[in-house]
């Protein structure tokens, strides 16, 4: 009997399962809370594995078509560039990836890649999940309920249908006293195909990026702090926040907050890590953020997001056991994420320095890094200031048939 699967979530991971379980022969449902897509959102990478998960499902050209364009990042103080990294620094792994796309455009190929095989239900979320054995019966805040043979969680970080099924108590966030927020801006004739990163005392900083198309220049703020509760407040009330900390940054700051003012696509979250001793329980599986965000700082949670979907998928469909393939899927992945979700103590408050001393400190390491990134040396360097996103070996699977 062909299996009926729903996936919460119809961001990054969401499709990808989708993609590789219909491959398998699966019905597959996608259900997102959003009423529909959101093509906005920051900047992602596509590292390592994640660029093999991308080939295999036959994507690739659609996401090259589709990136930001964008040649590389300076850093820079209120005068003058300090330091540059071209997006061919450590052979297109350093800090500008060789494919760049903002998150709302990866979804969206994402979608158009699967949406002739897989039912999309938008605008509405899951309430109720109920165990019955051999399948699982799902609530809706609209829609009627219906049975599936299993459930997959990949609806982000702060993951609602998580917490309906595994409680809050399963879950340990990491907090890493940062707050980050996205959205666009209008272009203007002196923006670039280069990204810009500003620092400003208070453990400030100040990103803007290209968005590939010349049409906007995309912001990102982001600040050192303890955990306040910005996230859970209303849109204006944190943009509100942000004009009140940003207030006298330099730079193009201003520019930015008042660009902030008006944009329909500004997002704000708090940087986390999310663990789980277990990612499943009966016939439900976490899947992408839901289950182990590295956080945005990682530059991992892309290829995360794709590498564990084809993996998912693939022990679903090799193992007629339940149980079984969420175990296998576990063990597989498990020490990616593991690798994934090391970062450097005190990582969020060495890029953003809270003195100007701090500053200065890191625009000299920037520019000593910049350098060896183009000398004899570079591949000696690069395992240390790149994301381990080729610390993989993906299964082969025969995606022609699925274990009855």
């Amino acid at each position: 009997m062909t299996k009926k699967i729903l996936v919460s979530g119809a961001g990054i991971a969401g499709p990808t399962v989708a993609y590789w379980l219909t491959q398998y022969g699966m019905n597959v449902t996608i259900v997102e809370r959003s009423p529909e897509m959101r093509n906005s959102g920051q900047n992602v990478d596509i590292r390592g594995a994640g660029i093999e998960v991308m080939r295999k499902m036959g994507a690739e050209e659609a996401v090259r078509n589709s990136l930001t364009k964008e040649e590389g990042v300076h850093f820079r103080d209120d005068y003058q560039i300090q330091a540059s990294f071209p997006a061919t620094s450590f052979d297109g792994k350093g800090p500008v990836a060789e494919l760049e796309i903002l998150r709302g455009e990866l979804a969206r190929v994402l979608v158009e890649h699967t949406r002739d095989k897989v039912e999309y239900i938008f605008g509405d979320y899951i309430t109720a999940v109920e165990e019955l054995g051999d399948r699982v019966r799902v609530g809706f805040s609209k829609g009627a309920e219906r049975e599936f043979d299993m459930l997959i969680i990949a609806d982000g970080q702060n993951s609602r249908t998580r917490t309906l099924v595994f409680g809050e108590e399963a879950v340990s966030i990491t907090h890493l006293n940062e707050y980050i927020a996205f959205f666009s801006i209008p272009y203007e004739e002196t923006d670039d195909t280069w990204s810009t990163w500003y620092n400003a005392v208070g453990g400030r900083m100040a990103w803007l990026r290209p968005d590939g198309q010349r049409k906007s220049a995309r912001a990102h703020l982001a600040v050192i702090s303890e955990p306040k509760g910005y996230d859970r407040l209303s849109v204006e009330e944190q943009k509100a926040k942000l004009a009140e900390i940003f207030g006298d940054a330099g730079w193009e700051t201003p520019r930015m907050l008042e660009g902030m003012k008006e944009t329909k696509d500004f997002y704000l979250a708090e940087v986390i890590q999310v663990k789980m001793d277990k990612w499943s329980k009966g016939r439900v599986v976490l899947l992408g953020d839901a289950g182990y965000c590295a956080s945005p700082i990682s530059g991992m949670g892309t290829s995360l997001a794709l590498v564990g979907a084809y993996i998912l998928a693939g022990e679903i469909a090799s193992h007629e056991n339940v149980t079984e393939a969420f175990e296998s899927y576990e063990t597989l992945l498990r020490p990616y994420v593991s690798k994934a979700q090391k970062i450097i103590p005190g990582g969020p408050k060495l890029a953003l320095p809270q003195t100007s001393w701090g500053i200065w400190i890191l625009h000299k390491v920037m520019y000593s890094i910049s350098y060896l990134a183009q000398s004899r040396v570079a591949k000696y360097v690069q395992k240390y200031v790149t994301p381990p996103s080729e610390a993989i070996t993906l299964p082969l699977y025969d995606f022609h048939t699925q274990c009855p």
